[in-house]
């Protein structure tokens, strides 16, 4: 099992930026795609972006295409997610997920199998 612990939300006005941050601890030593996910109240979980082992397969959303980067650091075991242009909409509870034993990133929800608790992004306009 994979434990993952989101940070770097918090309020920012439409415009600004932010860089969430997710750091993967237990079993990493295998190969594993990581994702980020948002959700609002009442809503379902919504694909945000994925990123493969070795970076090469990396999806976006299209809401979020042009002004979201997934990257990541794997001799840290971290995940980042640098949003720009953050518009009121994107204001959501950001949610990292690992995919373990798997090189490939997914959009999928179903295919990840350890989630981060989840951290809290607010857009004001």
């Amino acid at each position: 099992q994979v434990q993952l612990v989101a940070s770097g939300g918090g309020l920012v006005q439409a415009g600004g930026s932010l860089r969430l941050s997710c750091a993967a601890s237990g079993r990493t030593s295998y190969a594993m795609a990581m994702g980020w996910f948002r959700q609002t109240p009442g809503k379902e979980r919504e694909f945000v972006a994925a990123i493969g082992w070795s970076g090469g397969s990396i999806y976006y959303a299209d809401a979020v295409k042009g002004r979201f980067t997934i990257s990541r650091d794997n001799a840290k075991n971290t995940v980042y997610l640098q949003m720009n242009s953050l518009k009121p909409e994107d204001t959501a509870a950001y949610y990292c997920a690992a995919r373990s034993g798997y090189w490939s990133a997914s959009r999928n929800t179903r295919d990840y199998d350890d989630w981060g608790q989840g951290t809290q992004v607010t857009v004001s306009s």
